[in-house]
């Protein structure tokens, strides 16, 4: 079930997280591109969902802190 809630926010905010990421300086356009391609095959391989901020993490292009500041741009502007 957790799966399907990644999966729903990730389709209203992943490209958008990625974008903030890349105004704030945090990671570049080319990294945002792969993350999101990485994130594109994953859902058709039908391996697990993940979002984003994860990939990102897990390849080490972005800190727990600036995905932290990144979310909370984000839903500053959406609440």
């Amino acid at each position: 079930m957790g799966n399907e809630v990644d999966k729903e926010l990730s389709e209203k905010y992943c490209p958008r997280f990625a974008q903030l990421a890349v105004e704030k300086g945090f990671i570049t356009s080319d990294q945002a591109k792969k993350a999101l391609s990485e994130q594109v095959d994953d859902n058709l391989a039908n391996r697990p969902h993940r979002l984003i901020g994860r990939i990102l993490l897990e390849k080490g292009w972005i800190t727990a802190q600036q995905i932290e500041t990144v979310l909370n741009e984000m839903f500053k502007k959406v609440g």
